[in-house]
Protein backbone atom coordinates (compact mmCIF):
# COMPACT_ATOMS: atom_id res chain seq x y z
CA UNK A 1 0.00 0.00 0.00
CA UNK A 2 2.85 2.56 0.89
CA UNK A 3 4.68 2.21 -2.67
CA UNK A 4 1.06 2.79 -4.27
CA UNK A 5 0.91 6.15 -2.44
CA UNK A 6 4.39 6.69 -2.95
CA UNK A 7 3.87 6.41 -6.99
CA UNK A 8 0.80 8.12 -6.46
CA UNK A 9 3.04 10.87 -5.39
CA UNK A 10 5.66 10.74 -8.10
CA UNK A 11 3.08 10.97 -10.43
CA UNK A 12 1.42 14.22 -8.75
CA UNK A 13 4.92 15.87 -8.67
CA UNK A 14 6.00 14.92 -12.45
CA UNK A 15 2.94 16.44 -13.85
CA UNK A 16 3.38 19.26 -11.29
CA UNK A 17 6.67 19.79 -12.88
CA UNK A 18 5.61 19.09 -16.52
CA UNK A 19 2.84 21.96 -16.28
CA UNK A 20 5.63 24.10 -14.59
CA UNK A 21 7.94 23.47 -17.38
CA UNK A 22 5.07 23.65 -20.00
CA UNK A 23 3.75 27.39 -18.41
CA UNK A 24 7.83 28.63 -19.02
CA UNK A 25 7.92 27.71 -22.21
CA UNK A 26 4.95 29.74 -22.96
CA UNK A 27 5.51 33.19 -21.19
CA UNK A 28 9.65 32.70 -22.83
CA UNK A 29 7.85 32.17 -25.86
CA UNK A 30 5.31 35.44 -25.23
CA UNK A 31 8.78 37.57 -24.37
CA UNK A 32 10.36 36.53 -27.40
CA UNK A 33 7.38 37.68 -29.56
CA UNK A 34 6.96 40.78 -27.40
CA UNK A 35 10.73 41.62 -28.66
CA UNK A 36 10.54 40.98 -31.83
CA UNK A 37 7.80 42.94 -32.33
CA UNK A 38 9.87 46.17 -30.23
CA UNK A 39 11.95 46.15 -33.08
CA UNK A 40 9.61 46.84 -35.77
CA UNK A 41 8.76 50.98 -36.39
CA UNK A 42 5.58 51.98 -35.51
CA UNK A 43 3.93 51.36 -38.58
CA UNK A 44 0.42 52.79 -37.88
CA UNK A 45 -0.93 55.57 -39.31
CA UNK A 46 -0.60 59.20 -37.73
CA UNK A 47 -4.63 60.20 -37.40
CA UNK A 48 -5.49 63.83 -35.95
CA UNK A 49 -8.95 64.52 -35.22
CA UNK A 50 -10.68 68.14 -35.91
CA UNK A 51 -13.46 69.31 -34.42
CA UNK A 52 -15.39 71.47 -36.71
CA UNK A 53 -17.09 74.46 -34.89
Amino acid sequence: MKIIVLLLALFVAFGFAVKQAAENVKEIAIQQEIEQLDAYPNLLPVVEVVAHS
